[in-house]
């Protein structure tokens, strides 16, 4: 009789465990749902790759083209100081830098992601900090590989 009490306790935790769980799933798509703010639904100069739809971590990733040089140049910034990037990033993000010298919004976009704040030309954005590091690295690979048909 008592391993009969104990089995059903025991289901009862690990059912209990499931929902928590469900829960725990729930909270953590909503925190990423979150980090992608959606600022408007204009597309002038979006310009992006078909790698603009990717979709990281069950959202979509900005959209990144000839208005996004200035954020795209920032957040390869980012990428390569926390070591997310190696290889030619740097020297790409120097290329998109020499592309927007002496254009004021491009250079405040740069600034915003060397924060890790990604603005893309379809009024999206990513703030990078709040993802765990493989997402990071996921996000940070996707800049690259569109910054680079920027240059």
């Amino acid at each position: 009789m008592h391993v009969r009490s104990t089995f059903v306790a025991l289901a009862l935790l690990a059912a209990g465990a499931s929902v928590q769980a469900n829960n725990l799933l729930d909270q953590l798509k909503e925190q990423a749902g979150a980090a992608v703010n959606s600022q408007g639904s204009s597309n002038s100069g979006a310009g992006g790759s078909a790698l603009s739809n990717l979709s990281l971590g069950g959202f979509k990733m900005p959209a990144i083209g000839s208005s996004t040089v200035g954020s795209a140049a920032g957040v390869l910034e980012y990428c390569v100081k926390n070591n997310y990037l190696g290889g030619d990033a740097a020297s790409v993000k120097d290329k998109l830098l020499a592309k927007i010298t002496g254009q004021k919004k491009q250079e405040n976009d740069f600034a915003s992601g060397a924060k890790g704040l990604l603005k893309g030309g379809d009024g999206k954005s990513l703030n990078l900090k709040g993802l765990s590091s493989k997402v990071k690295e996921k996000a940070c690979d996707y800049v690259l590989k569109n910054a680079t048909s920027l240059i």
